[in-house]
């Protein structure tokens, strides 16, 4: 009897031990690397990202809203790619960029795919490279990071025959992460904080303002967007989210400042080990000096 009871508590026990495992290898890619989290030695993250904005109505410097106008779309498609380099898991470097293509005077916004660099009403092409690194500066708080980058323009003009391509700024980065898992497991929140100070030579433009010949509008100005996401996880693999962003651009010096709100919500899935997909949408519900659109996003995630 007593070998009985001793074979069915090693039995129970080796289960025990068994389904912790189980629970351990269960948990995801999506719910363990946040952006918050850094790579091990010899890890590699790359995302693609693609973000697509389209617009028929902005805000004045008021706050006013002048609606119908003719559609705006703006194509971005970013390509991250990081990889662990420290012992301790502490550091991170990597290398980010941009591609952009963008479609503008009543165009659809499907045209952004065309490519065809329509005179007058379409740009496309690479427009920044930018080197970075991510680290955690707190010993005791392993989910807060922070991600360094300058983005380095390859734009020749900012704006050319009336189509505005990209920033022509060097733009030094700085994007501070949060993320916080509630005991149950099924609830997450990630914050994040991105400032990026925009500097360069002086905007200068041809006589009718149609072509800029050097500098940004934006150089001299510091861009702050907090954000908030709230992640629910109705199983391992799968997560919803709802998110809230305010991007503030301050004047340094340029006489230009603008704001706008964003409110949106989305999903990922893990599909294998490796690789997982999300998609994201979002409204610009106010702003001053800013177009108030929607985005449409989607983005693959391999992580190895």
């Amino acid at each position: 009897m007593k070998r009985i009871i001793t074979l069915l508590a090693i039995t129970i026990v080796s289960f025990s031990g068994f389904s912790q495992d189980d629970d351990e290898q269960v948990k995801s890619n999506i719910q363990t690397y946040t952006p918050s989290k850094l790579l091990k030695k010899g890890q590699w993250d790359i995302k693609w990202f693609n973000n697509l904005y389209t617009q028929t109505k902005e805000a004045n410097s008021s706050g006013d809203v002048a609606k119908n106008q003719d559609r705006q779309t703006f194509f971005t498609s970013t390509l991250d790619v990081f990889t662990g380099v420290s012992e301790n898991s502490k550091l991170n470097v990597g290398l980010i960029l941009e591609f952009r293509s963008n479609a503008v005077g009543g165009r659809d916004a499907l045209d952004v795919f065309s490519f065809d660099g329509e005179r007058g009403t379409a740009r496309s092409g690479l427009t920044s490279i930018a080197p970075a690194i991510k680290f955690n500066p707190l010993k005791n708080v392993s989910n807060f990071t922070i991600q360094t980058a300058i983005h380095i323009p390859l734009v020749n003009n900012e704006t050319e025959d009336g189509v505005f391509f990209d920033q022509k700024s060097y733009i030094f980065q700085n994007r501070f992460f949060y993320d916080y898992t509630f005991p149950s497991g099924d609830w997450q929140i990630f914050s994040e904080l991105n400032s990026e100070f925009s500097f360069g030579k002086e905007d200068s433009y041809t006589p009718d303002f149609s072509t800029s010949l050097e500098g940004s509008f934006a150089n001299n100005s510091l861009r702050l967007t907090p954000g908030v996401f709230l992640s629910y996880f109705p199983s391992s693999k799968f997560t919803v989210l709802a998110l809230a962003q305010h991007s503030q651009l301050i004047d340094l010096g340029n006489d230009f400042s603008q704001d706008f709100t964003a409110l949106g919500g989305g999903a990922k899935y893990q599909l294998s080990d490796v690789l997982n997909i999300e998609v994201l949408y979002t409204n610009f519900v106010r702003g001053t000096d800013s177009g108030l659109g929607q985005t449409f996003n989607i983005g693959l995630r391999a992580l190895f």
